[in-house]
C-alpha cells in the first residue's frame, strides 16, 4: 500500500468515525427531546447553551434512575380520586382553601409515588423525565397557589389553578380523578368589578 493509499485510508476512516459521532449525537440529542418534550426547549432557553442543558438533562435521567418509584394501588387512586372529588365540591364555598387543598393533595401523590418532596426544584426535576407534559401545569399551578397565599388571586386564577392541578394528578394517577372536569367560573359583578375572591359569586360552569 502506498503512502498516498493510507492517507486517503485514514481520512475515510475519520471521516466514518465522525459521521458517527454527529450520528450519535443527534440520536442523543432527538431521545432527549422525545423524553422531555417541552420542558427540553423550556431549558434549553433558560441555559442560553444546548450542550448545558442536554447534560442537565440527562443528570435529570441519572437521579431519576436511582429513584424508587412504584405504581399505585386500586386501592390508593380511588382515594386520591375521592379526595380530587372533595376538593373541587370546597371550590364553590372556599376556593382558596380548596387550592391549598389540592397542592397538599398533590405533594402526597408524588410522595406516595417514590417522587422527593423536599424541594419544588426537586419535584420539578425529577418529575420532568416521565411527566414533562403535565409540568407546565404543575408550575402553573404552584405559582397561583404562591399568589394565593399572598392573596393577591382572583377566583378565576383559583379556578385555573386547580385544571392545572388536576392534569398533574391524572398524570400521576394515569386515569382521570373524576368523571367531570368543569368547575364553576366566576361571575362578574354588574358594575364590571370582580367580586371577593373569599365569597365569589358562582355561576355557570367553565368549559374545556
Amino acid at each position: 500500500m502506498t503512502s498516498t493509499q493510507i492517507v486517503v485510508l485514514i481520512v475515510v476512516i475519520l471521516a466514518v468515525l465522525l459521521i458517527a459521532a454527529v450520528a450519535a449525537r443527534v440520536a442523543r440529542r432527538r431521545s432527549l427531546q422525545k423524553t422531555f418534550g417541552p420542558e427540553y426547549d423550556r431549558v434549553v432557553a433558560e441555559k442560553e447553551d444546548r450542550g448545558a442543558a442536554e447534560q442537565e438533562l440527562r443528570e435529570r435521567q441519572s437521579r431519576h434512575a436511582e429513584l424508587e418509584l412504584k405504581p399505585l394501588s386500586a386501592e390508593s387512586r380511588a382515594r386520591y380520586s375521592a379526595a380530587w372529588e372533595e376538593v373541587q365540591v370546597r371550590f364553590v364555598d372556599e376556593p382558596a382553601d380548596a387550592v391549598r387543598t389540592a397542592d397538599a393533595l398533590v405533594t402526597r401523590l408524588i410522595a406516595e409515588r417514590g417522587y422527593p418532596t423536599g424541594s419544588y426544584d426537586d419535584q420539578l426535576a425529577t418529575l420532568s423525565v416521565e411527566h414533562a407534559r403535565t409540568l407546565g401545569h404543575y408550575r402553573d399551578a404552584h405559582e397561583i397557589s404562591e399568589r394565593n397565599d399572598r392573596g393577591e388571586a382572583t377566583t378565576e386564577d383559583l379556578r385555573q389553578a386547580l385544571v392545572h392541578y388536576r392534569a398533574l394528578v391524572a398524570d400521576l394517577l394515569g386515569e382521570e380523578p373524576v368523571q367531570s372536569t368543569d368547575l364553576p367560573r366566576q361571575q362578574s359583578t354588574d358594575d364590571g368589578a370582580r367580586p371577593d375572591p373569599a365569597r365569589p359569586d358562582i355561576a355557570g360552569s367553565a368549559g374545556r
